[in-house]
């Protein structure tokens, strides 16, 4: 039987994954990436890869946030079986993150400078929602993991066409955010009215513009 962590174990734990998160290079992904050797880049311009990583960019950005967010509502879910799927989720988006992150050196470009900022405000949003009870966090989790989708969704229509290595990613990455959702709302996750999912997507458009070159 697994020993149960104790409060300095938990605390220890979160200070793991936040390094995880934020130091480049120390994520760690325990799938292989969907961008095989198999996938090969056709020809793009200085203009397009500028463009591709900008995308690659929010996306990383992206997976900084859910990391925060699940490792928040982790720490303040109520039910242990809730508490396990926001760790098992938060590993799928270790493998998103690390897959960015690879994709983002290949294109020589650089993680987003503000990935601190926005992995403390998920966090509080996370613990906040954890705090107030379980069908919310997980109806948080699913309404969260819709708008990903829709990201990554315009983002395989508007990558440069001959950006085949990050497409494969994002395709991926679509089909294991639909999962998360699916599974939160399977979990009693309560489903977020229209005008708070509004609001959630003003927030999620601010971070996409900052991000994008910063």
């Amino acid at each position: 039987m697994p020993r149960s962590l104790s409060g300095t174990d938990r605390v220890i734990h979160q200070f793991d994954n936040v390094l995880r998160t934020l130091v480049p290079g120390a994520a760690s992904a325990s799938r292989p990436s969907p961008a095989t050797d198999a996938v090969v880049d056709g020809e793009m311009s200085l203009d397009e890869r500028h463009h591709a990583a900008g995308l690659m960019r929010i996306n990383h950005t992206g997976e900084v946030c859910a990391q925060a967010l699940y490792q928040g509502q982790g720490l303040t879910a109520k039910l242990p079986d809730v508490r396990g799927q926001m760790e098992e989720a938060a590993q799928e988006e270790i493998d998103h993150l690390a897959w960015c992150e690879d994709r983002l050196t290949e294109l020589k470009a650089h993680p987003s400078r503000l990935n601190p900022v926005f992995f403390a405000a998920s966090f509080g949003m996370g613990a906040l929602a954890g705090a107030v009870g379980d069908r919310v966090s997980l109806g948080f989790v699913a309404a969260t993991e819709e708008q990903v989708g829709k990201h990554l969704d315009e983002h395989i229509e508007t990558l440069p066409g001959g950006d085949r290595r990050s497409r494969a990613v994002l395709r991926q990455m679509a089909i294991d955010e639909a999962h998360h959702a699916q599974q939160a709302l399977e979990a009693g996750g309560a489903r977020f009215p229209a005008p708070l999912k509004a609001g959630m997507t003003l927030m999620s458009r601010v971070m996409t513009k900052t991000v994008y070159r910063w």
